[in-house]
């Protein structure tokens, strides 16, 4: 297992060590703990995302990870845990700003194989195909509901049939409910790393005790009565008191998408939710609107009746894109955090995109809303008018695509953070053999001789094993010169040592540690690490 972490710059000293765990390192116990504590030699920090416990399917069931003092504390997130050997790696940054990581392990009933540790924050391709598909299809049911009841509601012909519009709003309702159940059984495999088919019942209830689970109950909650208040609504009969009750019923549904996206964790959080109802509502709205007025008001209603709809709806539809583009300045400013995320982010350049393709929509657009302004249905006939509906819906819909991509990705301001983070210097790995596992830090990592080496030995379990002797050996590669063997003092407890290493010039150099822990019991593990060719400053 290799481990290579970023150190803040700092003078070199002694680094946080294990001392104790409980449950204690290679141990077996009865019954899986609901909490595991590791002890260190000194005060820790956990780096964010870094800590997993491994059960023995391979699943992730890390909890919530905090730190007290020397103390790392790792909340179980599943009951019900099958026996067998357990991993807990951690990574964690020690009282003298050097990063530690390493691994211990431990089991419940009997031993078993030790499952493969991963990345903490990976998830297994199927989910990664999933989640998008759902948040397409919660998107796509939302348009099916808001759009043809707003049309049925308010400027639906008398003499129309309503069958096929009120089929839309129920296809909306049960494709909406689909995708949020959908949206929910993903979150256990996104969580557990497994694929998406292989879920528990104690991990779905996992999911439902979360603020992400609840909203999307909440948004379930709210599908289930509006189809109760729907039906008269969608036949004309509504009246005022019911059209208000599922307006107000309606913003606290659209609000259960942003608590479960970007938003929730979002600076001016208020104003982001706010600003992404108001985008899904306009959106929803439109194209809403647009699927109705191109399956079947174009196609079936008289010209003279179309003479009359159409330019209310197409004030509608230009006060939406208004409110659409304000609330999509709001998201991006907050989201993006600066104007060199657009072109330097995955973020940045999706909303490029997708800005871009919502232009050519609107130009579309204009063209239709200038043929019922000036030439009319009753002139050219409705046929000019769906084909440009149709392009502008067919645009829409990609947009629609375009937006699940999105609230998957790394808001800008993330990932920009991210890219600002401090530049290397130092390397930290743990590195096993048969007879010990190795945890060793460099500080700094530059030319010359001034290159702090200190290790840990710990049993193959994570027990810290006292060593006799410590010898390290430092070669670069590609260069006819003799390797340079350095030994390392070791330090009480004598589980850990320190020494310097030389490096003369940039390069790679093959990195060796041999480690002797009794008279006849000696291994050798290796590494490799990179110098750059000037020193590495803060």
């Amino acid at each position: 297992m290799g481990l290579a972490v970023v150190g803040p710059a700092a003078p070199a000293s002694a680094h946080a060590a294990l001392v104790a765990a409980t449950p204690e390192p290679g141990s077996v116990v009865n019954a899986p703990p609901a909490e595991i504590v590791v002890r260190f030699s000194e005060a820790v920090t956990p780096v964010p995302g870094r800590t997993q416990v491994l059960a023995p399917d391979g699943k992730r069931i890390t909890g919530t990870v905090t730190a007290a003092g020397p103390l790392l504390k790792i909340q179980i997130r599943r009951a019900g845990q099958p026996l067998g050997t357990y991993v807990v790696s951690y990574r964690v940054i020690s009282a003298d700003s050097h990063p530690v990581g390493g691994a211990m392990t431990f089991s419940v009933g009997a031993p078993s194989a030790r499952p493969a540790e991963s990345d903490p924050t990976g998830v297994h391709p199927s989910v990664t195909v999933a989640g998008p598909l759902f948040k397409i299809a919660g998107y796509a049911g939302l348009t099916l509901i808001v759009g043809p009841a707003l049309l049925l509601a308010l400027l639906w012909p008398r003499r129309l049939s309503r069958r096929g519009p009120v089929l839309l709003v129920r296809a909306g309702l049960v494709g909406t409910a689909a995708a949020t159940l959908g949206s929910l059984w993903t979150q256990a495999p996104a969580s557990s790393g497994a694929p998406w088919w292989d879920v528990s019942v104690t991990e779905l209830a996992d999911v439902l005790a979360t603020p992400y689970g609840l909203a999307l109950l909440a948004r379930l909650a709210v599908l289930a009565v509006a189809a109760g208040l729907l039906p008269p609504v969608l036949r004309g009969t509504g009246g005022r008191a019911r059209g208000a009750a599922l307006v107000l019923l309606g913003l606290g549904g659209l609000t259960t998408w942003p608590l479960t996206g970007h938003a929730a964790e979002s600076p001016l959080r208020g104003a982001i939710v706010a600003a992404d109802v108001v985008h899904l509502a306009a959106m929803a709205g439109w194209l809403g609107g647009l699927v109705t007025l191109a399956v079947f008001l174009l196609r079936r209603a008289h010209p003279r009746v179309l003479g009359r709809i159409l330019p209310v709806w197409s004030r509608w539809a230009a006060l939406a894109v208004v409110w659409l583009a304000g609330a999509g300045v709001v998201q991006a400013v907050v989201q993006l955090g600066s104007v060199g995320a657009l072109y330097s982010t995955a973020y940045g350049r999706l909303l490029l995109g997708k800005i871009a393709l919502l232009a050519g929509v609107l130009a579309v657009a204009a063209v239709a809303r200038r043929f019922v302004q000036r030439a009319g249905v009753l002139t050219a006939g409705p046929g000019p008018l769906r084909r440009t509906v149709g392009i502008e819906l067919a645009g829409t819909v990609v947009v629609l695509g375009l937006s699940a991509v999105l609230v998957q990705t790394t808001p800008g301001r993330t990932a920009t953070a991210e890219r600002r983070a401090p530049a290397e210097q130092g390397v930290s790995q743990t590195l096993t053999s048969d007879l010990f596992t190795l945890q060793y830090s460099v500080y700094p990592v530059e030319i010359g001789e001034n290159n702090t080496v200190h290790g840990f030995t710990y049993t193959p379990e994570g027990k810290p094993l006292a060593a006799q002797e410590w010898t390290v050996t430092t070669r670069l590669q590609g260069q006819d010169l003799e390797p340079i063997t350095q030994p390392m003092l070791p330090l009480n407890p004598r589980n850990d040592a320190m020494g310097a290493l030389t490096f003369p010039l940039p390069g790679t150099y093959d990195v060796t540690f041999t480690v002797r822990t009794t008279d006849i019991d000696q291994a050798t593990v290796r590494t490799t690490i990179t110098v750059p060719q000037v020193p590495r400053r803060p």
